[in-house]
């Protein structure tokens, strides 16, 4: 393949990803004509349209689409290559793109990036906050940060963090006019507060156990949101009950702004978890991260 070619592809697919070619050139260092000017003759080289521009956004055909499916590893194979080659450098270098949620990446990704990068000032991070669930290959992200239970099996798996407890809670203001709930049936008689989960578009089911009993619970209320702190917020001022991960209620609970009830019923579970493609031959760089990130508590 001549280098032109492989230069073509590579502007088709940041525009394809970028969906802009505004953002495309910026993230290029060129111009939008010339990068207009490139995917022209590529267009007219393979012989079909790859994209679709309106005036408000730019969007692959369907041979672009396809095109994308087979380029994408490709050229993550060629990115891969050239951070093998950084290897050889006497500190770690490189650029690594991490998919994760909000709550991984204030409680677990971030503490550790404080302290790590300061002292690899070539090693670059991004991170990416998105609550669904993300094709890294496809999306071209180097690694990903999930709880361990959601992680495909062809994925390499290096635990990350503590084990995780749910934790039901209200406030005391609310609890003046109900009373405690003793099992999840009693559910079914209180306000709740739901989470409306941004993959499926549905409710966030309450997963409660104790022993070998397992209990979904759909639960009912005034409110709900999709997110978390408006959540808190809510059940603080006294408008239901919330589900929400423990370390997210803690200060809380412990200065009496929430109680919490139902805590025989909300086990430890596996707690987040870095993973990446088992086919990968990490950098120096990205080594680094995943030693750093490991958990070992």
């Amino acid at each position: 393949m001549r280098r032109e070619e492989l230069v073509d592809l590579n502007a088709f697919a940041v525009v394809a990803e970028e969906r802009s070619f505004t953002r495309a050139a910026a993230k290029l260092g060129t111009s939008q004509s010339a990068l207009s000017h490139t995917l022209n003759r590529l267009e007219a080289r393979v012989g079909v349209r790859l994209l679709t521009r309106t005036t408000r956004k730019v969007a692959p055909t369907e041979a672009g689409e396809r095109m994308l499916r087979v380029l994408g590893p490709a050229l993550g194979a060629v990115t891969e290559a050239l951070a093998s080659v950084s290897e050889l450098r006497e500190k770690p270098a490189g650029n690594i793109r991490i998919t994760t949620s909000e709550h991984a990446a204030h409680a677990v990704l971030w503490p550790t990036l404080e302290r790590l990068l300061p002292k690899y000032p070539d090693v670059r991070v991004e991170l990416t906050i998105d609550s669904g669930f993300t094709d890294i290959v496809t999306e071209r992200f180097d690694a990903g940060v999930r709880l361990g239970e959601s992680i495909a099996r062809d994925m390499v798996a290096v635990r990350v963090g503590p084990d995780l407890r749910m934790a039901v809670v209200g406030s005391p203001s609310y609890f003046a006019e109900h009373p405690i709930p003793r099992t999840p049936q009693d559910l079914a008689e209180h306000q709740c507060i739901n989470l409306r989960q941004p993959t499926a578009g549905g409710f966030y089911v309450w997963e409660l156990q104790k022993g070998r009993q397992e209990l979904h619970v759909r639960v009912d209320g005034q409110v709900a949101f999709n997110n978390v702190p408006m959540i808190l917020r809510a059940s603080a001022a006294g408008f239901g009950l919330a589900c929400v991960l423990d370390d997210h209620v803690a200060a809380m609970v412990a200065d009496g702004r929430l109680v919490r009830v139902l805590e025989d019923w909300c086990p430890p579970f596996a707690g987040y978890h870095l993973y990446y493609p088992s086919r990968r031959q990490p950098s120096a760089a990205f080594s680094l991260l995943v030693e750093a990130l490991r958990w070992r508590g």
